[in-house]
């Protein structure tokens, strides 16, 4: 992960967080690259392994076989936890469509974490820790309520866990599987997601 300071209170009103947000906006980011805020930075994330992107496209798939026509299931959308100032670009998130398809084309705003009604992180070997600490942390904050962690890279063995009912800042139920096994999502998904066949 690459990161790039911006100096907080750098505009002159002090509006951090509007100022962040405007040079998210005004970023030019290499093709396959993300840009997300956190702690008054913004970082540049590279493009991930095709292992990455095999289990992201077989969750997105499963999940198009479940989700309602007025829900969107996408892959680039930034979401923000604005009281805690941060800023993420999930590996995959489901949102009502309309938030995204009534935004002018001109205009990237990222949707509120709140609208989120699944959030997937799949972890690289350089965001591991963030995507098991910082964002769960953050996600419970917003809250959206079931986080969906593919880790490659637990020091068991690749795992699933789904964390859902967020309460107070944290999720009160976490459910752990080892790659192989299957992992059922709660409604409104009833899901289940074969493991075994995520490449690792």
């Amino acid at each position: 992960m690459t990161a790039a300071m911006v100096e907080p209170d750098r505009n002159a009103d002090g509006r951090t967080w509007e100022y962040l947000l405007q040079s998210w906006r005004d970023l030019d980011v290499p093709e396959g690259w993300r840009a997300e805020i956190d702690g008054g930075q913004i970082a540049l994330v590279p493009p991930p392994h095709r292992h990455h992107n095999g289990i992201a496209e077989r969750v997105q798939r499963a999940l198009y076989g479940v989700v309602p026509p007025e829900w969107g299931v996408y892959q680039t959308l930034g979401i923000h936890i604005a009281a805690l100032g941060k800023l993420y670009m999930p590996d995959l998130v489901v949102v009502p469509s309309a938030l995204v398809d009534d935004v002018a084309a001109e205009v990237s705003d990222p949707v509120d974490a709140a609208e989120a009604l699944l959030v997937v992180e799949i972890t690289s070997k350089s965001n591991a820790e963030d995507d098991r600490k910082k964002k769960l942390w953050a996600y419970a904050h917003a809250p959206v309520p079931v986080y969906l962690l593919i880790d490659r890279f637990d020091e068991h063995g690749p795992t699933a866990t789904l964390f859902t009912e967020p309460q107070n800042g944290a999720y009160k139920h976490a459910v752990r599987v080892a790659f192989g096994d299957e992992l059922r999502l709660p409604e409104p998904f009833a899901l289940t997601l074969d493991t075994g066949n995520f490449p690792h």
